[in-house]
């Protein structure tokens, strides 16, 4: 089954939601389904101009490469040139480091979320506590 919009919607909501009980900056969430289109995205008061862009970027490295942007961060720091040439060929749109996470259902990528605005890592832990709570599987890499 492929990633609902409810479920996008749900998990986009939930990040924020964690952001707050977190008291972390102004987010910008973005969740795509598996073939990298955007389902939902949102963003709260106070972020930046290019944070939608940002989020999205995140979303979709992981999409592209199958590997949450965790991963993608670690092999950006062994194979700069690999990701550099991926980054070229999907005309800069991936953004390789931490907050861009898989959605998987039954070992199955359906999705990802891209989470911008504190530190990567507080970005990646609402991005995998929203889609663990909409009873997904989580992959940051």
């Amino acid at each position: 089954m492929d990633l609902t919009l409810a479920e996008a919607r749900g998990i986009a909501e939930d990040c924020l939601r964690f952001a707050g009980e977190m008291n972390l900056k102004p987010l910008t969430v973005a969740v795509l389904d598996a073939s990298g289109h955007l389902k939902a995205l949102l963003r709260q008061d106070g972020t930046s101009l290019l944070r939608p862009e940002i989020a999205q970027g995140k979303a979709r490295g992981a999409i592209a490469l199958g590997l949450g942007s965790r991963a993608l961060f670690e092999r950006a720091k062994e194979q700069p040139y690999f990701i550099q040439s991926m980054n070229a060929l999907a005309g800069g749109a991936l953004v390789p480091v931490p907050g861009g996470v898989l959605v998987k259902r039954d070992g199955r990528i359906i999705g990802a979320v891209g989470i911008t605005g504190d530190t990567s890592d507080n970005d990646e832990a609402c991005a995998v506590r929203a889609i663990e709570a909409a009873g997904l599987t989580a992959d940051a890499g």
